[in-house]
């Protein structure tokens, strides 16, 4: 006997890496009897019907989302304030609105003034990913093993959270809870900075004369081989998470100078012992993070 789908309708908002792969997830695990996506880019709308990962594309935000019970917005941070505006008025009480930004609190403070009574919403963080983007980019088992951060804000309904909790367990996500705050200072350091790191050093080598830029590819080692792989990230993306999580880029980022200025003056008074030492710490660390299946 076939299990009954938990949703009726599930609306995408942003059918890219995340959402694509979710949309994928949703119809492998029969989740939903109808799903229907949106992009508010015509190529981008047209290639998600050519690869049928969804049972629907909408040509607008209010088609999209009326009658969902389910609703999953997987856009640039920056733009969530506008997506929740335009869709507000065609929620139905009782819709569960869930998002997959990197940024938590400035997304709280964008979408809840703009969501009706009687409608849940349930910010969330896949922390996987990759550096492609488009519908074409996902895959159902990019969530596997992976970290879900779910920030529900004070008063938020438990049926609701539970419901966005199994969406993200059976994506094959282990799911935590946080507050909005403390996940963006975490994620400042562990995925924004790095990212920064990143768009710099790339970005230092696009600016070096022709010949050594030429060399600088030939060469490139495995260190700066995986910086032009991050650095190749969306930049729409990249550009609204640092512009919506400033407080605590800026924080970690200022720790970070710190720390590198120590390192610069241990490198100029040849203090190797000091070197050495930070060296180990840090692999332990990277030891850490295999043990934690993170890797």
């Amino acid at each position: 006997m076939n299990k009954k789908p938990d949703f009726g309708r599930i609306a995408l908002i942003g059918a890219g890496l995340i959402g694509g792969s979710l949309a994928r997830v949703i119809r492998r695990e029969k989740l939903a009897q109808t799903v229907i996506a949106y992009s508010r880019h015509p190529a981008t709308r047209q290639r998600i019907r050519e690869l049928g990962f969804v049972d629907s594309v909408a040509e607008d935000i209010p088609t999209a989302v009326a009658n969902a019970d389910l609703v999953i917005v997987s856009v640039p941070v920056g733009a969530s304030g506008a997506v929740a505006q335009a869709m507000a008025a065609h929620l139905m009480p009782g819709t569960i609105v869930t998002d997959t930004g990197s940024v938590k609190q400035a997304v709280i403070d964008a979408v809840i003034p703009n969501l009706p009574n009687g409608v849940h919403f349930v910010p969330g963080h896949p922390i996987a990913g990759t550096e492609n983007t488009g519908p074409d980019a996902g895959f159902d088992t990019l969530f596997e093993g992976r970290w879900c951060i779910l920030t529900p804000p004070e008063g938020t309904s438990e049926n609701a959270i539970a419901t966005v909790t199994n969406i993200w367990k059976r994506a094959g996500s282990r799911v935590d809870r946080m507050s909005a705050a403390h996940h963006d200072m975490v994620l400042a350091i562990t995925s924004h900075i790095p990212h920064l790191l990143a768009f710099n050093i790339v970005g230092t080598v696009a600016e070096l004369e022709d010949q050594i830029k030429l060399e600088v590819v030939k060469y490139s080692a495995g260190g700066f081989r995986d910086f032009t792989r991050i650095a190749a990230s969306d930049p729409e993306m990249w550009r609204d998470i640092f512009i919506e999580n400033k407080d605590a880029v800026l924080e970690m980022l200022g720790r970070f100078s710190e720390d590198l200025a120590a390192l610069q003056r241990a490198i100029r008074w040849d203090d190797a012992d000091g070197l050495e030492a930070k060296f180990s710490q840090t692999r332990d660390l990277r030891q850490r993070v295999i043990e934690a299946k993170q890797a």
